[in-house]
Formats: structure tokens, sequence, C-alpha cells
């Protein structure tokens, strides 16, 4: 014997599976339950965020070689910003937002440095923050992904390797493009190749005179320049020394372009592991971090 009481319909269940949500990041449409987007990985929490917010969210990225170190770069400049009072002021929005952080504090806080980013986009880390500057009344809604160095060298190799990478990059109204001072100083080419590479394939998203990337604010950031005071001095300067083809990309091609020198280690050492070398830090001492996303952000 059944007692009485409401039972809900299996149509009512079939029912919410027949409206979809739309990656904000591809535009596939995805059940309303699935946490990543079924073609380009990017978390559904973006869509299901973006449509709860008055303020449109808008995109940057940060890119660069293998072991230029974007992941740290990102990491200390999410735990810098969300605990600065003053400047730029940074609100996570959901869980996943923190994840890039915490690895990377708690990583430097051993004494290690974050490893690398995974190939698979289902792996990477995003950032969806709220972003509070000084002298501006409305808030900014920003999202940023943690992308894999060979990821994007096999992307710009092979167009569209990766459905996520070719939609973000048309999205976005700039990018941060990290370089290793390290290997430039010591006159290997690698970066300076890569990153000519990737300005031709940025480039090549949208020609349109006004709001293709021509004009897009583009910001190179000499990462690990702690290690060469050269640098620091001018980043300019010493980019057009040790990359003369990133330099003549960047003077026939964009408009709006600037570079950086940051540092987060103060001194840096090498650990023998079973792995073989391992490069540690020494101490922490960000340095010059906050400038480059601060001019980049208020670009758009």
């Amino acid at each position: 014997m059944i007692k009485e009481g409401a039972l809900p319909m299996d149509s009512y269940r079939l029912a919410q599976y027949a409206v979809q949500v739309p990656c904000y990041i591809c535009g596939l449409d995805n059940t309303f339950d699935a946490e990543l987007c079924r073609q380009c990985f990017a978390p559904m929490a973006l869509a299901h965020q973006a449509t709860t917010q008055k303020i449109r969210p808008r995109m940057v990225a940060a890119l660069g070689a293998s072991s230029a170190g974007k992941t740290v770069y990102l990491g200390m400049l999410m735990d810098m910003l969300s605990r600065q009072p003053d400047r730029i002021q940074m609100l996570a929005r959901g869980a996943f937002s923190i994840n890039l952080q915490q690895m990377t504090a708690s990583a430097l806080a051993r004494g290690e440095f974050p490893g690398k980013t995974p190939t698979e986009p289902d792996r990477w880390n995003w950032v969806h923050a709220q972003l509070r500057m000084t002298g501006k009344k409305q808030p900014l809604e920003l999202i940023m992904p943690d992308m894999a160095g060979e990821a994007l060298l096999e992307e710009v190799d092979h167009p569209h390797t990766y459905d996520v990478i070719h939609p973000l990059l048309t999205k976005c109204f700039g990018v941060l493009i990290l370089i290793d001072t390290v290997k430039l100083q010591s006159g290997s080419l690698e970066q300076d190749y890569f990153t000519m590479k990737l300005l031709s394939y940025i480039a090549e998203l949208d020609e349109h005179p006004k709001r293709g990337w021509s004009n897009r604010p583009i910001g190179f950031v000499l990462t690990k320049a702690d290690e060469c005071e050269e640098c620091f001095a001018d980043p300019a300067a010493f980019a057009q020394s040790r990359a003369p083809g990133l330099w003549r990309q960047c003077q026939e091609r964009f408009r709006n372009y600037r570079f950086f020198a940051v540092g987060v280690a103060g001194g840096c050492a090498y650990r023998n592991r079973r792995e073989g070398r391992v490069r540690v830090p020494l101490r922490i001492e960000p340095r010059g971090l906050v400038e480059p996303f601060e001019w980049l952000v208020k670009q758009g």
C-alpha cells in the first residue's frame, strides 16, 4: 500500500535537460548540470555566473612558452591582489578561481615552484574575479585561464588543435606574453622564435583595422628578471637587443604594447632530485608583478 504524497514526475526532470546552457568561451550548448564544456573543457560555472551578473565578464590571457613562469606569475599576482588594500582589489568568483592561488602559494611555501600546467584543457586552472580599481566606480569582471605552454605551441603550429584557445584569444581584449629572461640572457633564441610565432598567430585572429589585434593591448612580461638587473633597468632595450625578431614584429604589426620586467624569487638555486636538477627559490621577493596587469586592465 502506498501512502499519499507528492512525487516528482520524470518529465519535469527531463525538461531541465531540454534547456541548454551555452559555454561562455566557445558558445557550444551544454546541459544545465555539466561541469565542463563538452567541446572546449572550460568550466561551465563561468557561463552560470555570467548570466547572474549585470556586468559581462571580459577576458584576458597570459601566454608564453613552457617554463616561462605563467603559473607562478598568475598565482602570485592573485595572492597579492586579493590581500592588498589599494590600487587594485581582486575578489575571486567561485571556489575554482582560488585553486591557482592556493597551489602557487603552497608550493612556494615549501620552497618549490609549482609543477608544469598539464596539456589537457580539462586540468587547467581558471580564474573568474571581480576587480575594483582606484578612480573607477564600476568594478571589472575578468576571466583568465592558466594555459599550458606546450598546448599553446601545438595550437600555434597546428591551428584548432585545442578547441578552447582560438575562441578564447579571439574574445580577449588584451594579453600578457611572458618571456623567460634567463634564457634570453644566455643567448638562446628559443623564446624569441616562440614569441614571434605566437604574435603571428594572434595577429591573424582578427585583422580588423580598428578592433583587431593590431590595436589591442599586449604586455610583454620579462620573467625571472631578478637574475638580470639589466632587464629591470630598461626592459624594452633588453628585449630589443636580446630578441630582435620579437622587437621587429612589434614595430611592424602592433600599435599598443609595452615591456615589463618582473621577478618572484629574490634568489634561486638547484636541488638534485630523482628527476634531475630542479630549480628552487631561495626566498620570495615579488617585484614588478602588479604593473603589467594594472597597465593591461586599464587599457581595456
